[in-house]
Formats: structure tokens, C-alpha cells, sequence
């Protein structure tokens, strides 16, 4: 099964070549045009995202800069958007709700860091150009694939997290509080 990060990250590859086929062809030199098309579909999509996201998740982003949330905060469906940046999600004094909870993050560069108390289940899906993930200990670098990873207690968890993870280039530390 593909997740949605997978999906869009090969529609863009799939779109940037077919517009340097389509410019070989007919000698057009989108050098030109594609940091213009690829800021303004940036700003559309900041845009419209919080939109598309559905009233019952917070959408949170920064251009350039850290996202950081340490202490007593309440975890909640969420996406995470960013260019380039540190993310550091410490859960470790959150109030985690019971069942599922969704956390999407998208961006460019990043250094994610995400601690996550014994008692709750992780299951992470990083798609990225090149991404180096070390979780619960076990470390593995990727290149243009996705990694899939499950703590051994996912399934009879009462608090569980679902973290989609897509960037360019990101290195992902998942760690137990």
C-alpha cells in the first residue's frame, strides 16, 4: 500500500521530468520557469492546505525555523509543514489521547526528533530523497524509498501514534521517554 506522502512525492519527480522531456523537445529552457512555478505552487498549496486538512486537525507551519513542543501539551491530529528546520516533538509529559492519532510532516530539510512515552504504540512511514531514521535504537539511511516502522506494542496499545513523515532530505530520531 502506498501512503499519500509516497504518492505526491513521485507525482512531483514525475512532473519535473516531463517538463525537461517536454523542454528538450521543443528546445524551451524551464531552468527559467521552475523556481517561479515551484514558489508559486508553494504558496498555493500553504494556502489551501489548512482547507484540505478537515476541522478536526491543526495544520502548523514555518518557512525557516524549529517547531518545538516540550512539557505538559495535548497531542492532537496534526500536520507539520516547513522548509527547512528542527522539529522536536517531546511526549514524554503530553496528554496522548486514546486511539489513533495522525501526525503528518512535510518539508524540505529537517531534523526530526520525536520522543514518545513506553505505553504508546509508533507505527512511522518516511518517504524522502535521502533519509537517515534511527528508531528505538535501530539505525538505517535510505535513499529514495520509504521506510515503514512499527514498535513491537503498535497493535494492543491503547494510545497509539501514526507519524507520516515526507521530505527531501530529513533525519528522523524516534526515541522512548
Amino acid at each position: 500500500m502506498r501512503s499519500k506522502g509516497q504518492l505526491t512525492f513521485g507525482v512531483i519527480i514525475l512532473v519535473i521530468g516531463l517538463l525537461l522531456l517536454f523542454g528538450r523537445l521543443v528546445h524551451v529552457s524551464f531552468g527559467r520557469f521552475f523556481w517561479p512555478l515551484l514558489l508559486i505552487g508553494g504558496g498555493i498549496w500553504l494556502v489551501m492546505r489548512p482547507r484540505m486538512v478537515g476541522p478536526d486537525t491543526d495544520f502548523s507551519g514555518r518557512v525557516l525555523g524549529d517547531i518545538r513542543r516540550e512539557g505538559p501539551w495535548t497531542v492532537r491530529n496534526e500536520e507539520i509543514g516547513f522548509g527547512v528546520g528542527d522539529i522536536k516533538l517531546d511526549m514524554t509529559e503530553a496528554e496522548v489521547p486514546f486511539g489513533e492519532t495522525s501526525i503528518s510532516i512535510y518539508g524540505f530539510v529537517g531534523d526530526i526528533d520525536l520522543t514518545v512515552p513506553e505505553d504508546v504504540g509508533l507505527l512511522v512511514n518516511s518517504t524522502a530523497f535521502v533519509s537517515s531514521t534511527k528508531m528505538l535504537g535501530e539505525k538505517r539511511d535510505y535513499f529514495l524509498s520509504t521506510a515503514r516502522l512499527t514498535s513491537p506494542n503498535y497493535e494492543e496499545a491503547e494510545r497509539r501514534i501514526r507519524l507520516q513523515v515526507t521530505c527531501f532530505v530529513a533525519d528522523l530520531d524516534i526515541r522512548r521517554g
